[in-house]
């Protein structure tokens, strides 16, 4: 929209019935687009659109907003009782705040709103006292906020807003002062809402509105009468589609305990295990102070619950998991907001110091596994595809291209850098295709004979490229990316310890020998 590149629309944001808001992508991966494009037009920068830029400069202004998560945790920590430093140095080590924090996930901002929502509703007195509940206004806001960017954020708001509520109640002793807190939290969220509803509306309609007028509308309310019947509220379609069991199937079902007994453990080792331990001796210590039955229960008097850490900790990070659980399309990405509350219980009495070795060595790998292989060679293969089709060459003698993808993760064609108007790069993305889809593909690429001066090239993993060469055709200038690493064809064990390793774990770009 900004820079007028080919893109590839996600169904999220088809106007026919969107559902995700356009206010966070404008307001971050928008704001740096506008910024290159600026330079670029005043002659600062000549060059400043292409490939590196694009992918780099949005996660620059991520990796700056990943700071308000360690500006939470030292905030936080001495109201939770945890070491504010050593909170700081588990969030700045693990791999989920270096790799997911630092690029353009929704998933990320849902976690710096929700730290913020924890800041919000835990303050102090100087004295070390609770402090009365004042940011009722700022808590609306942040609370609608999130709902817009993801509206699974309420699964993360819910217990800090209980929490919130119950300070509310316990430190007032008028009603009405009660009610003022409340109503302004109401009013500053409905407001929020209004501005998310407007600026959505406004643009996914944009695209009709020559459409109105074309039609000969008599006056401007004709138009706003027009928008009003159209009036787009994404998290409402988000949650229609996402509620269909059918739809969520759609991107692959996974049982229900995915979340707790596989994605928490990915993404936090060490330190998922340890809460769930601590959440099981908590809970049999209530239930023992429940039942009351001593002899069963050596020590229940006193409930040494505490000696546990704090369990609303627990619940901020237990809560959201469950309810997230409720869906049957899970993803570990979905869980990285909970590093906040985990950091924090794991820090909240020294249980991470012991395992700090094992912590160490997890983010390290993870690092490398999420950060470098998985699907590490789409980014460099997508950065020499545009220096071809955009080469001296290229320009001078324009040639069509075709580039065709399979078995990667979709392809981010704006990385290539191709303008609207320009018609002579096809992108075709097979996905996971079948081998004999795939062959029949590009054999009709091959056999192409309308376009004399066509280049076609096929990306794809290593892992597969015996398959490619059994379709009959012959290639020429291979390039080979590494390191890809494909979890979906992922590379046979004894191949990693032979002569050919690295094409393993490699990303080919073939081009097709039509001669």
């Amino acid at each position: 929209d900004i820079l007028n590149l080919q893109v590839y629309y996600p169904w999220e944001f088809l106007s026919s019935s969107p559902c995700r808001t356009v206010v966070f992508p404008l307001m971050t991966s928008g704001v740096t687009y506008w910024v290159i494009k600026s330079l670029q037009q005043l002659d600062i920068c000549s060059s400043c659109i292409n490939s590196y830029t694009l992918l780099v400069s949005p996660r620059l202004l991520f990796t700056m907003f990943s700071f308000i998560l360690d500006y939470s945790v030292y905030r936080l920590a001495p109201f939770w009782e945890a070491d504010p430093w050593k909170a700081l140095v588990l969030l700045a080590g693990s791999y989920v705040t270096l790799v997911f924090y630092t690029r353009t996930f929704t998933n990320a901002l849902e976690g710096l709103l929700f730290a913020l929502l924890m800041v919000l509703v835990s303050s102090r007195k100087p004295d070390g006292s609770l402090a009365e509940p004042t940011s009722s206004p700022l808590i609306g806001i942040v609370t609608t906020a999130g709902f817009f960017n993801r509206p699974t954020f309420l699964a993360f708001a819910l217990m800090p807003l209980l929490y919130w509520a119950g300070l509310i109640v316990d430190s007032q002793k008028s009603i009405k002062t009660i009610i003022t807190h409340f109503l302004k939290l109401v009013l500053c969220a409905c407001f929020t809402a209004v501005v998310f509803v407007t600026a959505d509306t406004t643009y996914f309609t944009s695209m009709g509105l020559d459409n109105l007028y074309s039609v000969k509308k008599s006056s401007l309310f004709d138009v706003i009468g027009e928008l009003n019947e159209k009036m787009i509220v994404t998290p409402f379609n988000f949650l229609s589609y996402n509620l269909n069991p059918h739809n969520l199937a759609l991107h692959g079902s996974h049982p229900r305990v995915t979340h707790f007994t596989v994605n928490g453990l990915m993404l936090f080792g060490i330190l998922h295990l340890l809460a769930i331990g601590a959440g099981f001796r908590m809970l049999k210590k209530y239930i023992c102070q429940l039942i009351r039955v001593k002899s069963y229960c050596p020590g229940s008097s006193g409930l040494l619950v505490r000696s546990e850490g704090n369990p609303t900790l627990l619940l901020f990070y237990f809560v959201p998991l469950a309810f997230l659980s409720l869906f049957s399309h899970q993803e570990p990405r979905f869980l990285i907001p909970l590093i906040l509350p985990l950091v924090l219980f794991s820090t909240s009495q020294n249980r991470a110091v012991k395992w700090k070795h094992v912590i160490i060595i997890f983010n390290v790998l993870g690092a490398l596994l999420f950060g470098c292989l998985h699907q590490g060679g789409l980014i460099p293969c997508l950065f020499h595809l545009e220096q071809l089709v955009h080469s001296p060459e290229s320009s001078n003698h324009p040639r069509h291209y075709t580039l065709l993808f399979a078995h990667t993760y979709m392809p981010p064609r704006s990385l290539l850098n191709i303008k609207k108007r320009d018609t002579h790069i096809d992108v075709i993305d097979m996905a996971g295709s079948e081998e004999a889809a795939l062959c029949r593909t590009v054999q009709q690429r091959a056999n192409n004979s309308t376009c004399s001066d066509c280049r076609v090239y096929v990306i794809i993993p290593g892992t597969v490229r015996a398959a490619v060469t059994k379709c009959g055709v012959s290639f020429k200038n291979e390039t080979l990316i590494f390191p890809h690493l494909s979890m979906e064809d992922p590379p046979q064990i004894p191949f990693l310890f032979s002569g050919n390793w690295r094409s393993q774990l490699g990303l080919y770009i073939l081009q097709l020998d039509r001669d």
